[in-house]
């Protein structure tokens, strides 16, 4: 069972962390170094793909470091509304430090800074997400990348990818950019994972990993 804190502190598996970052003997979000955070544009603002697919346009870049993700994933969900601003300066906005990001809240407000009000927060207090969560997250998400606007989500703890693959983080931020499979398979770009940048997740999944926590939408 996951035990959340949202301004305080956090303790899993012996693990000691806040928002977006561990603060212990081990960090499993370590980003890769700071030359692999080059970006790239991956599609043109809200493309249409086919029937019940959905992509915002966003310049990927990755963390520079392990506290980084809030401003990273922040940072990419600005880049679909053509603002290029600098993880730093978002880092001092979200007031990002060692400690992480605090909140969802946080991401939202500063999105909102730069986009003029388009973001809400939603939480997923329980620990495992209700059918409806799972909803409202599937709905959220399609009607976002829509608008041309990524998501981005608080996450913690580990979930698999359509591939089978796990990703495993004591806390952690990620930016949801893409939909197929009209919401039930979405499209996440993590920023701690420059070599891979991209990878599909059912909804459902994600939405457990959000659990605990929130999303900005």
């Amino acid at each position: 069972m996951k035990t959340i804190f949202r301004n305080g502190m956090l303790s899993v598996a012996g693990l000691v962390m806040t928002g977006g970052t561990v603060v212990g003997p081990a960090v499993a979000a370590q980003a890769a170094p700071a030359e692999k955070a080059s970006a790239s544009v991956v599609s043109e603002k809200g493309k249409g793909k086919g029937k019940g697919e959905r992509r915002a346009g966003y310049e990927y870049q990755a963390q520079p470091n392990f506290f980084y993700c809030g401003p990273a994933s922040t940072r990419m969900a600005l880049s679909a509304d053509g603002k290029a601003v600098s993880q730093d300066e978002l880092a001092e906005k979200l007031g990002t430090t060692e400690n992480g990001t605090d909140s969802a809240i946080d991401v939202t407000r500063v999105l909102n800074e730069y986009t003029g009000g388009r973001y809400k927060t939603t939480e997923i207090s329980d620990d495992v997400a209700s059918k409806e969560q799972i909803e409202r997250l599937r709905a959220d998400v399609k009607a976002a990348v829509d608008a041309g606007d990524p998501v981005v989500a608080n996450i913690l703890g580990g979930a698999v990818d359509v591939d089978g693959v796990e990703h495993y983080y004591p806390g952690h931020y990620l930016t949801v950019v893409e939909y197929k499979d009209d919401g039930n398979t979405v499209k996440i770009a993590d920023p701690a994972a420059p070599d891979v940048q991209e990878y599909w997740m059912d909804v459902a999944e994600l939405a457990n990993w959000i659990a605990g926590r929130g999303y900005s939408s």
